[in-house]
């Protein structure tokens, strides 16, 4: 018999709220303060929410535990399935000594690291986050990071503050699109919206991480480079959001922010180069020690992983791929078992191997082997060793999404909201701390919309202020909780060999994530009553959306038919650009 969810339980919202919110500050507890490793304390928040949802919320103990089960699955498949790929590429490369090439390279662009910062986390994070997103620009950006000689913290702690702006039009626009399903409201005003709000933090990010890396002092030494990096991609993310939609916005964006970077540093460099303390007094730019033919194929792997992904991330690519190979589990005992107001939720586990961004990452992997030089029993080797490594990590995952698949399903989650939306004319402000609690429960932006999108709808006609104004802040409140969320810090754990130390790198982001959200309170405040011009006017946008996601469709097919023969043509030309000398072999 189906369970329907009990979102006041004790008919009181911010009691009913007040004891939703324990498992959660249990995590925040036992990972900023206690300093757990992250299998610990997400094993014991998991088994909070279970009490709480089967005690408190009468959730029936058999479909609380199938929840938690569900999502242990989902962070099994296909969450970590991109860590490991992601990580496989990186640790090959690193393993062949191709991997010296490309810090080499970059230290004859600039050694400055504020700049590698700004080049790697920011620009380069935010194309493999609007290509694929789902945890792969972390994962790669912050193993890149620790691998040209970052402090392993700050590798991992400003990789995760450089993935927010992007986050709203990740993985080719979902986020936006999935809040206009849910909203009823029309994607392309909802992006035109974010697209008016997120530009801002665009702009403020390169010069927050290099001020975090370096000081105040030192972080606007490098003012102008910082302009150039957020600046550009703001202009272009702005542009392509309002005109466009939101499947482009990201790839668009970060394209032409690391191309303005690279040119600007041909003519700019800091007057002092900045590494960490620890790190010995650098002596300037390097000079390059490789050929062009060399530094082509040392970057191949990751330029092929950018083309895969890039091409599966698009929606007709996916559709098309998961045609080839639909493979489906309901889970017995759970698929619409739970009542959500009067919709049964449904609890299927899509195994879609081929259409996962993991298994673009994979094809990518495939290539990079020869690109390497790498033998096959090599690559097989450091397969099994990166699998050594993510053995932890991969347990957190599946306890983290077990967690928070449990809080949404008892209604703990649709509590919590309820107690923001209680707040009235206040609500504004507090929108998109609503969206930052949905991103830290599941660690996702479009899972965090597809919740509170209508909630945000029927509040702002009780306030009286326009829907996409809220629903649009719930999209980019959410792009701050990324950082914090347990499973994007288990990804950065990973990345950087810190696994147990999920708890420093958690306390290293939280309250820049807070600000963060705060700021973009403000201005959400501020585009509710004070700047009404800047909501847009629809529902003409229909119109518009429908003709670019024609248009993309029909780009992406034909990209689909080329991507491989693409790599393959990259594979070769990298391998005869660098026969002249190989920098190892795994």
């Amino acid at each position: 018999m189906p369970w329907k969810q009990a979102v006041d339980p004790f008919g009181n919202v911010g009691l009913s709220a007040s004891v939703a919110a324990l498992p959660i500050l249990f995590l925040f507890w036992a990972l900023a303060w206690k300093r757990m490793k992250g299998h610990w304390a997400a094993l014991g928040a998991t088994l909070l929410a279970l009490l709480v949802a089967v005690i408190v919320y009468g959730m029936p103990a058999r479909v609380a535990l199938l929840s938690a089960l569900y999502g242990a699955m989902f962070g099994i498949f296909p969450v970590c399935w991109i860590i490991i790929t992601a990580l496989f590429i990186y640790n090959l490369s690193v393993k062949t000594g191709q991997f010296e090439v490309i810090k080499n390279s970059l230290a004859s662009i600039t050694d400055d690291r504020r700049m590698q910062a700004l080049l790697i986390a920011f620009s380069f994070g935010a194309f493999l986050e609007g290509a694929g997103g789902f945890g792969t620009p972390v994962a790669i950006t912050a193993a890149m990071l620790a691998g040209v000689g970052f402090d392993p913290l700050y590798a991992a702690g400003v990789c995760l503050i450089a993935n927010t702006a992007p986050v709203a039009f990740g993985s080719i626009g979902i986020p936006i699109v999935v809040a206009g399903k849910v909203s009823g409201l029309p994607d392309l005003a909802i992006s035109q919206m974010v697209g008016r709000t997120l530009p801002f933090l665009s702009v403020l990010i390169p010069f927050y991480i290099t001020i975090l890396m370096s000081g105040w002092e030192k972080g606007l030494q490098v003012w102008p480079a910082c302009l150039v990096c957020g600046g550009s991609f703001a202009l272009v993310q702005f542009t392509v959001s309002n005109f466009m939609g939101p499947l482009l916005p990201d790839i668009l964006a970060s394209t032409t922010s690391i191309l303005c970077v690279v040119l600007f540093l041909k003519v700019w460099r800091p007057e002092q180069s900045w590494h960490f303390p620890a790190e010995e007094k650098s002596l300037g730019r390097a000079e390059l020690k490789y050929s062009a033919g060399q530094v082509f194929r040392a970057w191949a792997p990751f330029v092929i992983l950018s083309i895969f992904v890039a091409a599966w991330g698009i929606p007709a690519i996916s559709a098309a791929l998961n045609k080839l190979f639909p493979v489906k589990f309901p889970i017995p005992g759970l698929n619409g078992m739970v009542v959500k107001g009067a919709t049964p939720l449904a609890a299927v586990l899509n195994l879609n191997l081929l259409s996962a961004a993991g298994t673009a990452i994979l094809f990518a992997g495939i290539f990079s082997v020869p690109v390497t030089g790498a033998s096959m029993q090599g690559a097989i080797q450091v397969a099994a060793q990166t699998l050594d490594k993510l053995k932890w990590a991969i347990l957190t995952i599946a306890l983290i999404l077990g967690f928070a698949f449990v809080f949404n399903f008892s209604g703990m989650v649709v509590s919590l909201g309820a107690a923001f939306a209680a707040t009235g004319p206040l609500f504004p402000f507090f929108a998109p701390f609503l969206g930052w609690l949905g991103v830290f429960t599941t660690g996702s932006d479009t899972s965090s919309n597809a919740f509170f999108a209508k909630m945000h709808v029927v509040t702002a006609r009780k306030i009286g202020i326009d829907p996409v104004v809220l629903v649009a802040a719930n999209s980019s409140g959410g792009v701050c909780g990324k950082m914090i969320s347990p499973q994007s810090v288990a990804v950065a754990t990973s990345a950087t060999g810190m696994i147990g130390h999920d708890g420093d790198i958690l306390r290293f982001s939280l309250k820049h994530s807070i600000l963060l959200t705060a700021i973009v309170g403000v201005l959400v405040t501020l585009q509710a009553y004070v700047f009404k011009w800047m909501i847009p006017a629809y529902p003409e946008t229909e119109v518009v959306a429908k003709a670019v996601a024609k248009a993309a469709q029909a780009i992406g097919m034909s990209y689909l038919a080329g991507v491989f023969a693409l790599a393959l043509a990259i594979t070769v030309i990298s391998i005869r650009a660098g026969k002249k000398s190989q920098p190892g072999e795994a």
